[in-house]
């Protein structure tokens, strides 16, 4: 693996060493979480479809009230940190970090009028594991708060119950929304396929739209419903999307086998669509 402390980051407009690449004590962003990310998937030095993830980061600090957001200064910026890391991007997994904060401010909730911070960073990726399993978790999605869809920094309930599941051997855990429905892993959305029949949860589920799930639904097709909790059980198939994992089957729930133990022939096929297309469509 690459030397990931010989990266060079983004900050503000300068490129430089990762010792140099430091923001203030007094960032919103480090003290109350007030900012907004992306990571998008760099192959082999080739950013894929950054236009989707700058446009929902848009909506993300826009939805937040973060003022100053510049969605051309992103993508030129997402490019120039990319080839000045150049010899360390050889995988197909790499990953380009964008984060947009509040920038300095005071030591607590409310914000100055102040300069925002954009920073901008690499990291060497690798290749998913071919299935998984998750784990469920007692904590609910709040499908109706005022973060709701929106990708910001604030993810320490994320770090919590992805903790949990890698401290179960899984590699994920998905959430139920406060309706008890189905919604969304720590940084997944999930598929399952019921009497051969493709299906997702809604955004009005809580769950975040997801790149990777759009484009499943875009090269692919399936239908967006309400779903039980105990769909990720009770399916015939189950998979999740996202940019580091693009589709990876589930094969357990809770140390359970799910869908026969093995990745479906739904699954399979969406799996295959995807890496065709995203060959094909660099920036779709």
């Amino acid at each position: 693996m690459a030397d990931v402390t010989s990266t060079v980051f983004w900050v503000n407009g300068r490129l430089l060493p990762e010792a140099e690449a430091t923001t203030s004590a007094r960032d919103h962003g480090f003290v109350v979480g007030d900012g907004v990310f992306e990571a998008v998937k760099v192959d082999r030095g080739r950013i894929f479809a950054l236009s989707r993830h700058v446009a929902r980061m848009t909506r993300s600090a826009a939805g937040i009230g973060l003022p100053g957001f510049d969605p051309e200064l992103v993508r030129r910026a997402a490019h120039e940190v990319v080839e000045a890391n150049a010899d360390l991007l050889t995988s197909a997994y790499d990953l380009l970090r964008i984060t947009f904060t509040g920038g300095p401010g005071v030591l607590g909730s409310g914000r100055v009028d102040g300069p925002p911070t954009l920073v901008l960073g690499v990291t060497p990726g690798h290749e998913p594991d071919p299935e998984t399993g998750v784990v469920t978790v007692p904590y609910r999605r709040n499908d109706v708060g005022a973060l709701t869809g929106l990708k910001t920094t604030s993810y320490g309930e994320n770090v919590l119950a992805l903790a949990q599941a890698r401290a179960a051997g899984a590699s994920e855990a998905v959430f139920a929304n406060t309706r008890g429905q189905l919604c969304e892993g720590t940084g997944t959305n999930v598929f399952v396929v019921r009497d051969g029949e493709l299906l997702t949860p809604p955004l009005s589920s809580g769950c975040l739209a997801g790149v990777t799930r759009a484009l499943v639904l875009e090269w692919h097709g399936a239908r967006e419903v309400d779903l039980p909790y105990d769909a990720l059980t009770s399916s015939d198939e189950v998979f999740l999307t996202s940019t580091a994992r693009d589709v990876q089957p589930v094969v357990a729930v809770d140390g359970a086998p799910v869908g026969g133990g093995a990745p479906g022939p739904v699954t399979r096929a969406v799996a295959r669509v995807f890496a065709e297309r995203q060959l094909e469509h660099l920036d779709p």
